[in-house]
């Protein structure tokens, strides 16, 4: 082969390979931008952590966007969340999930989503969500879980985990949480909120009350807005764990999400600990025994 046509070959490589690179250069430049962006937002807050919660909602779509400070390394966080086996253990902590299995080879997941918590896993609803990383190298990662339906009329769930390397050995993340929905989807959304969900607020702040306490708000992006915190609360507590003795992993963190979810009961208290701890244990004890199978 010729000089000059290897030197092509090889200028076009670079080129394909630079076209990959560039988007997730783009998006870890612009994490680190809103690192900085809210870098008063996440020093002064409630939330007893350095963490930012926002939602939105627009053409039939709900968005839960959680921003945090994590006290753990990238390289810690990058190797967790690439497995989507850890995923599995992810997200069967928020309170409704009732099973998690690895699928395709790990390039999905099949997770059942009870109406209740006490609801059996045979009358959960299933979702199967597609796992891919976007983005893995030493100063970006990005995963996606995309489920094309839901319940109810509900579609396109995403879950979207993006994290960078700050300074102190420490990790800023960006949690995404969002799906769409319908008519039917709406109705279901309404009813929800007019009973069980009539007193439960998010955590983002509309402003003040008539007795000048901060009032946070409620509807349909409190809901998003609560979701996407136990999901984040759920991978906080994975990444506590992960390196104790396998023995120990599950209690340990079962009990840290709980322990999580109680800085604000307001938002995120479904049942007393016990209750929770005993349903918990009876699931991860399911989804081992199926692994095993």
């Amino acid at each position: 082969m010729k000089t000059s046509t290897k030197a092509q070959l090889f200028a076009a490589a670079f080129c394909v390979l630079g076209a990959f690179a560039m988007p997730a250069q783009a998006d870890a430049d612009g994490l680190r931008a809103k690192h900085v962006e809210l870098r008063e937002q996440l020093r002064n807050n409630n939330f007893q952590r350095a963490m930012h919660v926002d939602s939105s909602e627009a053409n039939g779509m709900l968005q839960g966007d959680v921003y945090a400070v994590i006290d753990h390394p990238f390289s810690k966080v990058s190797r967790a969340l690439k497995q989507p086996a850890a995923w599995c253990d992810i997200m069967l902590l928020p309170f409704n999930t009732k099973l998690c299995q690895p699928t395709n080879g790990g390039a999905g997941l099949h997770v059942k989503i009870g109406r209740k918590y006490n609801q059996p896993v045979e009358q959960a609803y299933g979702l199967d969500f597609g796992f891919r990383n976007v983005a893995a190298n030493a100063n970006y990662l990005e995963t996606r879980l995309d489920a094309p339906q839901g319940p109810v009329g509900t579609r396109d769930y995403r879950i979207v985990v993006s994290a960078v390397p700050v300074e102190g050995g420490k990790t800023f993340m960006h949690m995404r949480y969002s799906y769409g929905y319908g008519t039917m989807g709406k109705l279901a959304m309404n009813a929800y909120l007019s009973t069980a969900g009539a007193d439960k607020v998010g955590f983002s702040l509309t402003g003040k009350d008539a007795n000048g306490k901060p009032q946070p708000i409620d509807g349909v992006r409190g809901a998003i807005e609560r979701n996407a915190m136990r999901y984040y609360l759920a991978i906080d507590a994975y990444l506590d764990t992960m390196d104790l003795p396998p023995e120990q992993q599950v209690e340990k963190r079962i009990q840290a999400w709980f322990t999580a979810t109680e800085r604000y009961p307001r938002q995120l208290r479904e049942m007393d600990r016990s209750t929770y701890a005993a349903m918990k244990r009876q699931e991860y004890e399911r989804q081992t025994t199926a692994s095993l199978n």
